[in-house]
């Protein structure tokens, strides 16, 4: 049996009396501004009523853009990516791109390849949400002239646009909390120092602790080595070890901080009775541990809404000069923090 013949653009731009120019631009969301209201449900009712489905293979040869972009992640099963994820699809959709997505499980030989593999289906540009401080990769990708939009992170001396959350405001709000609760000795556990965002809110959390008056001890400043629960458990017990005695904790993230909770009750301390917690992020389901997590609240779908804005931005003016989005946080405050008791928790003796 021989398959119906594929609508032609020409019939749907008959049906609705256009030219058809003027139905290409009107059944494409990117251009549909640019013809009226009334022209624009015309073509849309031709095209519906005729079964038209545009070929996007066509479509790309004739404007030499595949209409679709790559997004770079190092962990997707960090709670953390996919509401990132949604945002930028749903600025995306709107304008007829679509995401190919890529998981480079944080290794940077795979990331190489992945990469290879996106520009070889010809994407428009990308969404990397895996830049180290160093990143020799991207460096090379933006002098070969790739549209790339950088989430989260940024690279050292790379002027590359970028968006991500105010992570010294959110430090900020966080070390400020503890304070007014009354506590004086707060740790910090921060993420590799090989990424921005490691260094960046590290380093807010001594700017805080100096401008609040609390204790400014380096006993009380350790780093995990990767953005994971086993590598924040790992960071908070070698701290725990060091006898810096603390009453509360900011991680770097919810990651690190949920791993704070195993170190913790590890060495039968309890949150927030014998020490409090904080995260960042706000990752989806912390209302429902126990106890819930006080963290910093990132706009996550905006992060990613924001990002395809930008990258649209970047390849309709290549030469326009790289800027950069900060997105406000917000502190919320949930079971994990509470008033110290009179003593700080030390480790236990054997």
């Amino acid at each position: 049996m021989l398959r119906p013949r594929p609508v032609r653009l020409r019939e749907v731009a008959d049906t609705a009396g256009v030219h058809p120019a003027t139905a290409s631009r009107a059944l494409n969301p990117a251009t549909r501004a640019r013809v009226s209201e009334d022209t624009a449900r015309r073509v849309l009712r031709a095209a519906e009523d005729l079964g038209y489905r545009p070929n996007p293979i066509a479509r790309s040869l004739k404007t030499a853009r595949s209409h679709t972009v790559g997004l770079v992640v190092p962990d997707l099963t960090n709670p953390y990516f996919p509401p990132i994820v949604r945002g930028i699809e749903s600025a995306l959709e709107p304008a007829g791109y679509h995401a190919w997505i890529v998981d480079t499980h944080n290794d940077p030989r795979r990331e190489r390849a992945q990469v290879e593999s996106l520009r070889s289906r010809h994407v428009d540009g990308l969404i990397v949400a895996t830049a180290l401080r160093d990143h020799p990769h991207l460096r090379a990708l933006h002098a070969d002239g790739v549209p790339m939009v950088l989430v989260n992170r940024r690279v050292d001396g790379l002027d590359v646009p970028c968006v991500s959350p105010d992570d010294v405001s959110g430090i900020t709000r966080a070390v400020t909390h503890l304070a007014e609760l009354g506590h004086t000795r707060v740790a910090f556990v921060g993420g590799p120092a090989t990424t921005s965002t490691g260094a960046a809110r590290t380093r807010a959390f001594r700017h805080a602790v100096r401008d609040l008056g609390l204790a400014d001890d380096p006993a009380l400043l350790t780093e995990a080595d990767q953005w994971s629960e086993a590598a924040g458990a790992h960071a908070l017990r070698a701290l725990l070890d060091a006898d810096a005695p603390c009453t509360a904790v900011v991680a770097a993230n919810d990651l690190l901080a949920l791993g704070c909770y195993d170190a913790l009750a590890a060495r039968g301390l309890r949150c927030p009775a014998d020490v409090s917690v904080v995260g960042f992020n706000d990752m989806p389901f912390l209302a429902r541990l126990r106890p819930a997590l006080t963290t910093v609240r990132v706009p996550h779908h905006e992060v990613g809404a924001e990002a395809a804005r930008m990258l649209f931005d970047c390849m309709a003016g290549p030469a326009r000069p790289a800027r950069s989005l900060l997105l406000p946080v917000s502190l919320v405050v949930r079971e994990s923090t509470a008033p110290p008791r009179r003593h700080a928790p030390t480790r236990p003796r054997r």
